[in-house]
């Protein structure tokens, strides 16, 4: 008898990496078209780049923090919710904040640096949920429920 959960196979897994590409891309084509407008060759430039770049970032940074929630049985859809948005704030925040301060800034006052980290906080938020939809959308292509 297989316990109830969630299981996913190596095919529908690569077509869920698939899918995590499309809505980066479509979202970053989206992105490019608020920049130069209505052009489509720009827009298929930003999509491409925006799908590899998401597909590269899904398997490099939510990758092994996944591998460890599969491994505990932790595999529903608020978990993937969880790890895209978690795994893209901080990845947006750090990208923001010079490494979370780790990194020479340039110079500023306190206030300066305030209004940094405020500033990228909403925007780390705002990516987070692409991040969180992304983590949705793969785990909806490679999961099926079981049991």
């Amino acid at each position: 008898m297989v316990p109830a959960g969630y299981e996913a196979s190596l095919d529908r897994a690569g077509l869920a990496l698939g899918a995590g590409g499309v809505v980066g891309g479509l979202f970053a084509a989206v992105l490019v078209s608020i920049g130069s407008g209505f052009d489509p060759f720009p827009m298929l430039i930003g999509f491409l780049l925006g799908a590899v770049i998401t597909a590269m970032a899904a398997v490099a940074i939510g990758g092994p923090i996944w591998i460890v929630c599969h491994a505990l049985g932790r595999r529903g859809p608020w978990m993937a919710v969880s790890v895209g948005a978690l795994a893209g704030f901080a990845l947006f925040l750090g990208g923001q904040t010079y490494g979370f301060g780790i990194f020479a800034m340039p110079p500023g006052d306190a206030q300066t640096l305030l209004y940094r980290w405020m500033s990228a906080i909403a925007t780390s938020l705002i990516l987070a949920a692409v991040a969180a939809l992304i983590g949705w959308t793969m785990w909806r292509v490679a999961y099926r429920r079981v049991g």
